[in-house]
């Protein structure tokens, strides 16, 4: 416990705009790549092909669309921002783990990688001093 409040304390301290526009940036794209599976659902059963007879791929189907959806809606305002990036996480070693099972597609990987580094920085680092945590916890 006291590792997260030195870690919010530093990351308090350390706030800058770049880095909470990087922060909604990432939400932004999550939640772009939810409507475009949920618009578009056969490029998401086309993407789970490769690993279809592990067996759970419905219920992958019906996880990653609204885990992208309410995650990237979290990220942007800053509300819930490791827990939703927690859940995010599985999804995005799951990208970069198709990319190796399946059909390689280097940009598709390059895109995973970039946003599984970003969701592990923020994993770490949190929302920031522009959010809605921040908001709440100077509430208290």
């Amino acid at each position: 416990m006291i590792s997260i409040k030195r870690l919010n304390k530093w990351a308090n301290m350390h706030t800058y705009y770049p880095i909470d526009i990087l922060r909604v940036g990432l939400g932004v794209f999550l939640f772009l790549k939810g409507v475009d599976f949920i618009s578009n659902s056969q490029i998401l059963i086309d993407l789970i092909k490769p690993v279809q007879s592990l067996g759970g791929a419905m219920l992958v189907i019906h996880y990653v669309a609204p885990a992208h959806l309410i995650g990237g809606l979290l990220i942007i305002v800053g509300l819930l921002t490791r827990w939703a990036i927690y859940a995010q996480l599985p999804l995005l070693v799951g990208a970069v783990i198709i990319n190796f099972v399946g059909e390689m597609n280097i940009s598709n990987l390059v895109i995973a990688l970039l946003i599984l580094i970003f969701c592990i920085f923020f994993a770490f680092y949190g929302s920031g001093k522009h959010s809605i945590d921040y908001y709440l916890k100077m509430q208290q």
